[in-house]
């Protein structure tokens, strides 16, 4: 006798195959099912190695598939974070010549690895978009800023030094007493700035004659 005729999606099938294709479907279902249990977080977390849920059974395929940006940098830079006055150490990342990401340097004796939120992005300020990268120049009495090359900026401060020093000098006070100083001079130091930096610094500003020599970590 014939098997009776089924219509599915426009197709003609007999029963007994209508019947191993319910089959198959209910066992494509149910296989995606178990995977799809199986791979809940909770039974992940429940069923694997990390009981606490804090590595493997927390991440989705989309997860694993990330990579950090620091595993893979070219070369990683000790620096200074530039903002106030405890110096954080920095580890800089860079990767084609470009900063990628900034983060702790745990072997900093001052911060250990840890940064505030403003030196955590210390990336954002390094490569942001309307980041200042040369120099700028107001005239006396001006109200817009010029740009100007940096060699000529150099050359104008060396021109005030000069021109201040001998103008604002003082030999001797009222009694005759030695001062040897000048008052048109004075220097204030920012906090990224290392012993070295600094030492230098205070040599020249008093052989120059200056006086007022401050730092930024001691204001």
């Amino acid at each position: 006798m014939a098997a009776a005729a089924v219509i599915v999606d426009g197709t003609d099938r007999t029963r007994r195959r209508f019947v191993d294709g319910l089959r198959f479907g209910d066992g494509l279902r149910a296989m995606g099912l178990s995977k799809a249990f199986l791979g809940w977080p909770v039974v992940r977390q429940l069923t694997g190695n990390d009981p606490l849920g804090r590595g493997a059974a927390a991440e989705s395929k989309r997860t694993r598939s990330w990579t950090a940006r620091t595993e893979t940098a070219d070369a990683v830079v000790k620096s200074v974070c530039p903002y106030c006055a405890v110096g954080c150490g920095q580890n800089v990342y860079v990767k084609d010549g470009r900063v990628v990401q900034i983060e702790g340097d745990p072997d900093s004796p001052v911060s250990r690895g840890r940064l505030c939120p403003k030196g955590s992005a210390s990336e954002q300020l390094v490569n942001a978009p309307n980041r200042i990268k040369h120099v700028l120049y107001r005239r006396p009495g001006g109200t817009d800023w010029e740009r100007i090359e940096a060699e000529q900026a150099l050359d104008m401060i060396a021109d005030r030094v000069v021109e201040s020093r001998p103008r604002w000098w003082q030999d001797t006070d009222e009694k005759g007493q030695p001062l040897r100083r000048t008052m048109g001079i004075a220097a204030l130091g920012g906090a990224t700035l290392d012993n070295e930096e600094n030492y230098l610094i205070k040599k020249l500003f008093t052989a120059l004659g200056a006086i007022q020599i401050e730092n930024q970590a001691r204001i």
